[in-house]
């Protein structure tokens, strides 16, 4: 067993005794009854928000700023991480020809299966379990399959890249901020839901700006994801070389 593998298994032992005692001295138990703000929220959502699904009203609603600020911090995260990953000179790997066509079609199946699914939890978060966020973490999921498959230089050679990854992740986080400050050229509210966006278009139930966030989410985080996925999977003796050739 490696250095490395050793303290990660330490410090998940460490981490879960330590909430295991806290749990135990300080007999934290499962409320048994609901608080007058989440009767509110049970009572009025769908009132106030146009979406039978509270979780993602309170989110993106109700302390919608607050989601905002959340985003923003994941993504100054991420682009922290990538920048101290980066490699100066362009990645060239060894390693072309990938897994067996067999393989290679299962995975096909299998990535557009979880897009499928990614969509239809990010584009329904108004209305079901899901939103922005779960939905563009199972579309990270495709990168990842398919890195191994199809190997990573077959990606960078199609102009897959962490760098376009991140600047499309920047866009989204763009689009959020301007759904969120829109309603304040009619003199309303930043993150405004219902005086400013329509519940329906085309008679179909988007729940104001509920949907758009979500929608631009889902792309955030799907592309912020995957890049990081790209990262990871360059080989560690090429970070090896950059930091020899740095010195």
């Amino acid at each position: 067993m490696s250095k490395r593998i050793l303290v990660l298994l330490i410090i998940t032992i460490l981490s879960l005794l330590t909430s295991l005692l806290i749990t135990l001295l300080l007999g934290v138990k499962a409320p048994t009854s609901i608080r007058d703000l989440g009767k509110y929220y049970v009572a009025n959502t769908i009132q106030d928000t146009a979406s039978p699904e509270a979780v993602t009203a309170i989110v993106w609603d109700y302390r919608g700023l607050d989601t905002i600020y959340e985003t923003t911090v994941l993504y100054m995260a991420i682009v922290g991480g990538l920048a101290i990953s980066t490699i100066s000179r362009k990645v060239q790997l060894k390693t072309r020809i990938g897994l067996t066509g067999i393989t290679r079609t299962a995975t096909r199946i299998t990535v557009l299966l979880i897009a499928t699914i990614a969509f239809a939890i990010a584009l329904h978060g108004h209305l079901t379990p899901g939103g922005g966020f779960p939905g563009g973490s199972a579309m990270a999921i495709t990168a990842m399959l398919i890195v191994p498959v199809y190997t990573l230089q077959s990606l960078l050679e199609r102009g897959v890249t962490s760098t376009r990854l991140v600047a499309a992740r920047g866009l989204a986080l763009t689009a959020i901020g301007l759904v969120a400050i829109l309603p304040v050229l009619r003199g309303l509210e930043a993150v405004t839901n219902q005086k400013f966006y329509p519940s329906h278009i085309a008679g179909m139930l988007i729940s104001g700006s509920l949907w758009f966030y979500n929608f631009f989410e889902f792309l955030a985080v799907a592309s912020g994801f995957a890049a990081v996925a790209l990262y990871l999977s360059i080989p560690e003796e090429l970070y090896r070389e950059e930091l020899r050739g740095g010195g």
